[in-house]
């Protein structure tokens, strides 16, 4: 089996968290290597956030996986250094998070808010951003809690780090 055929199967598997994003659009697979006898895959993965509770559940679907396509032997091998980036989130898993609902990592307009300027995150559901935060933590600690002050819907914003 080749590496890229490896990728392919790694396509399939998604974030616990957020099912519409694979862990290839996450970026947190680091690196694939293969023996020579195709039974045995050494797979290296970063965490979004040290201590994310999906790790293990990531670790347990892609050694299912790869069970699944003929591998005996599966090593998972996790490193947080260097620490992982929304840097490396494909630009097709932004967009994903965006029809899902939840602002994608980006770079924050300066909105005026009375006499100050305030960074603001762009709105997933009308694209305004004219949004305000709510609270630092969102549904998972990888997000933000907003609200847009248009259409009045709340929205998860998928930290930039």
């Amino acid at each position: 089996m080749t590496k890229d055929a490896v990728y392919e199967i790694l396509e399939t598997v998604t974030d616990p968290e957020v099912p519409v994003l694979t862990i290839l659009d996450l970026g947190i697979v680091r690196d694939v290597q293969i023996s020579d006898d195709d039974t045995t895959a050494h797979i290296t993965i970063t965490p979004t956030y040290s201590g994310c509770p999906a790790m293990n559940t990531i670790a347990i679907q892609i050694r299912m996986a790869l069970m699944e396509r003929g591998f005996k032997n599966i090593h998972i091998h996790t490193v947080l250094t260097p620490a992982w980036t929304t840097d490396w989130m494909t630009p097709a898993g932004k967009e994903k998070l965006k029809a899902y609902g939840i602002a994608p990592p980006q770079y924050r307009a300066k909105a005026k808010v009375g006499l100050f300027e305030e960074a603001s995150v762009q709105c997933p559901q009308c694209n305004s951003f004219n949004t305000r935060l709510i609270s630092e933590f969102g549904s998972t600690s990888c997000k933000s809690l907003y609200q847009c002050n248009d259409c009045k819907e709340p929205f998860d914003y998928f930290k930039c780090h």
